[in-house]
């Protein structure tokens, strides 16, 4: 096998590079100082804020499947793009407008949100999908190229952490809300004039005149649907009810097909259900980064890194941080061990990491000072942990259902996956608001408390499942590899 320069590659790849780095920048700007937001400026109680939080996340999730098929079958990768840049927009300008004060408050928030929901769906599928039709089949440079398309993501969640905290301290939350709408704007700008270099690249209707009344079809639903979204965010119960019907629904029909089927094929659906039931508890966990996480910081850690003063909502940087310092090295391991280190194992070694990143919170709570706070290399220990337990399971997810679903379900069993981060969505909300210290109290010593028990909760059931998935993973890898 020759040497493949990771960083030769064709144009249209730093162009859709550029796009993916500010939408990203744009939305973990918002998510960085969301939830703050909500109980700081709106008057939310915590426990309200990671309910809405969870439900907003799992709407954003559940509407990817509907971008992907936009942009597959109506209008077309590109356009898609751009429409889902715009309604994004939209989105975060009315998000910084509600922080303003002046005008809407909290029903403009919510109006905000379902823009966001919409946007998010029209646009999230669609630039790795226009990546994906950059190369010719079995181009050597592909798992180069979606490596780095993920260090622009982490790139742009990064750097939009460290901002939105600190313009929202200085400058308030309206400007802060504000640069993650100029991401957007750049991203939308940045394609439209640089367009030329993906001309002839895209899914099929890309390659034709748009069709006007399609176009105008999809403006008017989309407009629709980030109204009743904003309604369902409104009455959480209905937005419960609604992911309940739709996954019952998805896994009957998963199952069907997976009774259809014969021998290795059949078992190895049922293996990727195992793992994408494992996919719901990391992402339950990983949710907990803009919620109790967050809020963690701001009661009871202190708010320095290595000696430098930061806004507590700076700390969610660490992810990305470690994300990008641990991808390469994982990539070596993974290259080193081959098929002795297979999927069940990476998502069980997930699992663990996982479980010791609460753990070791709860154990840092023992070494609080007299005021209650705790040193905030503990956070950046944890953070580390539940990075790196992030790429084995969900930076391996999409690999994962290509490997062990067939071909004919390929599309419903990616949908499913995003199922399984909207489902987790939910659950964070509820056990992010476990650790909400009650409306008026601000003590250190009552909040570490109540973390150190939660903590401890999440580490222990984590680490249960951990064990189980350890336990099952050698013959999970023996039907993937067919050795029975």
């Amino acid at each position: 096998m020759s040497d493949v320069n990771v960083f030769k590659q064709p144009k249209p790849f730093y162009l859709i590079f550029s796009i993916e780095f500010w939408e990203r920048f744009g939305f973990y700007g918002m998510q960085a100082i969301l939830t703050v937001y909500l109980v700081s400026i709106l008057g939310m109680s915590e426990s309200e804020s990671f309910t809405l939080f969870g439900a907003f996340s799992a709407l954003i999730f559940g509407s990817v499947a509907i971008g992907g098929w936009v942009g597959d079958k109506i209008l077309g990768t590109k356009r898609t793009i751009t429409l889902g840049a715009f309604i994004l927009t939209i989105g975060y300008s009315l998000l910084g407008i509600s922080a303003a004060g002046e005008f809407g408050g909290k029903e403009l928030l919510y109006i905000a949100m379902g823009f966001i929901t919409m946007g998010n769906g029209l646009f999230k599928a669609n630039p790795s999908s226009l990546l994906a039709k950059v190369y010719e089949e079995n181009d050597p440079r592909l798992d180069g190229a979606f490596t780095m398309y993920y260090m622009a993501i982490n790139l742009g969640s990064f750097f939009s952490m460290l901002l939105s905290p600190w313009i929202a301290e200085k400058m308030g939350y309206g400007m802060a809300f504000g640069v993650s709408a100029v991401g957007l704007l750049i991203t939308m700008i940045n394609f439209m004039v640089m367009g030329r270099i993906v001309k002839n690249i895209g899914s099929k209707p890309d390659m034709v005149p748009v069709n006007k009344l399609y176009y105008a079809a999809v403006v008017v639903v989309t407009i629709l649907l980030s109204f009743l979204s904003a309604v369902l965010l409104q009455h959480l119960f209905y937005a419960h009810a609604i992911l309940v019907v739709v996954g019952i629904i998805i896994v009957f029909v998963y199952f069907k097909e997976a009774f259809k089927s014969k021998g290795l094929e059949r078992a190895k659906m049922f293996v990727a259900f195992v793992l994408m039931l494992q996919g719901v508890v990391f992402f339950a966990l990983y949710f907990q980064m803009p919620t109790s996480l967050n809020f963690f910081a701001i009661h009871n850690v202190s708010h320095d890194l290595f000696g430098v003063k930061v806004e507590p909502e700076q700390f969610q940087a660490l992810n990305p941080f470690w994300i990008m310092v641990a991808s390469p090295l994982l990539a070596i391991l993974y290259n080193k061990l081959g098929e002795r280190f297979a999927m069940p194992f990476k998502f069980a070694f997930g699992m663990v990491l996982c479980s010791l990143a609460f753990l070791i919170l709860k154990y840092s709570t023992g070494f609080a000072n007299t005021q209650g706070i705790v040193n905030s290399n503990w956070l950046v220990v944890s953070y580390l942990l539940q990075s790196v337990g992030e790429l084995l399971v969900s930076g391996l997810g999409l690999a994962m259902i290509a490997q062990l679903v067939p071909q004919r379900m390929m599309g419903f069993a990616m949908g499913m996956w995003f199922l399984t981060s909207a489902t987790a969505a939910i659950l964070a909300g509820w056990i992010a608001s476990l650790t909400a210290a009650p409306k008026g109290v601000i003590d250190s010593n009552q909040t570490l408390v109540l973390y150190a028990e939660v903590f401890g909760e999440i580490g222990y059931v984590t680490a249960a499942i951990a064990v189980f998935t350890l336990l099952i993973a050698p013959k999970l890898t023996r039907i993937i590899q067919n050795k029975e």
